[in-house]
């Protein structure tokens, strides 16, 4: 069983620059152990749906622990000393990348230690959605950004990748730090199976290549979780499918279903906040999506497992709608008995939730049911 670290955590700018430095400092002089004869490598996997993928691909071939517990907001995420050295003695660090933890990232972005470290959604999906990186006014998802927002099979899964663009990421983040409107790589990448599937491709390669004389068990996890996901991708389809195409509109929290929407055709109407979830949006973009809700006739809008629900509850009764009463695990997978506990029951939960409050019909998903459950 994999051991889980985090806590709840202040924003990252929070986090004095000192306080950093001094992890990435320990990251630098602490090397991964020496592995003894037949002791297990040591692997890191940051975030919920990494954590579940990864277990299901690796199974009991490592000693596994996962960083940041279910229902934390990776956005503001602030690491611990048990997470530093989590990450200062594994074998292999699985993150997700695109400042999706960006505590994480800039230690990740500062560590000089040789272990592979492996931004797994940024090797999945090298071509990411654009989003706003905080408040904005948003229009219908991200139609026209960016047309190749799915996982690629025949990427060549570069595990230096992270490393080769570090600096373009730091600048990225820097510069949308800075202006609000700026464009940032919209991290929530899961949130299309497809893309799920093309990370489990990343894992497997991570994997085989710290325990070559398990590649075959890894090929052969890999291949019954891949035709899993398959299945779980076209059964969203046929959920979404019941909506009536006037009632597709969405609104949430925050801005962590686009991948969800491009891909299940289930257009955006409106977001609170952009692609991260620090500040607050403005009494005037409240003002604006509720009389977008009014105009446009939305039936329901949702809230999520890791904000505040009192600001979407404030644009509900201001717009006269009602809010879905069963949150969207959006960020991540849920705690254990929620129903979406891991990745395939959390898209299953999420789908079921969308459709029966927009107007739809859900159906189980029997292989959420099957395959879902944490060993």
């Amino acid at each position: 069983m994999a051991s889980q670290t985090g806590k709840f955590g202040k924003h990252p700018s929070q986090i004095g620059w000192r306080w950093l430095g001094v992890l990435a400092l320990g990251l630098g002089a602490c090397g991964p152990a020496a592995l003894t004869p037949n002791a297990r490598p040591q692997v890191v996997a940051v975030g919920g749906v990494l954590c579940d993928l990864t277990r299901k691909v690796a199974k009991d071939t490592v000693d596994l622990t996962c960083l940041l517990e279910p229902g934390q907001d990776p956005h503001t995420y602030e690491p611990t000393s048990q997470d530093r050295k989590a990450l200062e003695t594994a074998q292999l660090v699985l993150y997700p990348g695109y400042d999706l933890i960006p505590t994480i990232d800039q230690l990740v972005r500062a560590a000089q230690t040789p272990t592979p470290k492996i931004a797994v959604f940024e090797q999945a999906v090298p071509k990411p959605l654009m989003g706003g990186g905080h408040d904005h006014d948003h229009e219908h998802g991200h139609e026209g950004e960016q047309t190749d927002s799915t996982g690629d099979a025949d990427h060549d899964h570069d595990h230096e990748h992270d490393h080769d663009h570090a600096d373009d990421k730091a600048k990225t983040t820097a510069t949308a730090e800075h202006d609000p409107e700026a464009q940032v790589p919209d991290p929530h990448v899961w949130n299309d199976v497809r893309n799920g599937i093309a990370a489990v491709g990343v894992i497997e390669t991570a994997l085989t290549q710290l325990v070559p004389q398990e590649a075959e068990r890894y090929q052969t996890q890999a291949s019954a979780l891949t035709a899993t996901l398959t299945k779980l991708d076209g059964w969203v389809r046929q959920q979404i499918g019941t909506i009536p195409p006037a009632q597709r509109k969405l609104v949430t929290t925050h801005d962590a279903l686009s991948y969800y929407a491009q891909a299940y055709n289930l257009p955006i109407e409106g977001v609170l906040q952009g692609v991260t979830t620090d500040g607050r949006p403005t009494p005037t973009r409240i003002a604006q999506l509720a009389d977008q809700i009014r105009k446009a006739g939305v039936p329901a809008i949702f809230i999520e497992s890791t904000a505040n629900p009192d600001l979407i509850n404030t644009v509900a009764k201001e717009a006269g709608v009602k809010v879905a009463s069963d949150p969207l695990w959006v960020e991540g997978p849920g705690e254990l008995g929620s129903g979406a506990d891991t990745y395939i029951g959390m898209i299953a939960t999420n789908t079921c939730v969308i459709v029966t409050n927009l107007g739809g019909t859900c159906q189980p998903f029997t292989a959420a049911q099957e395959a879902g459950t944490r060993p």
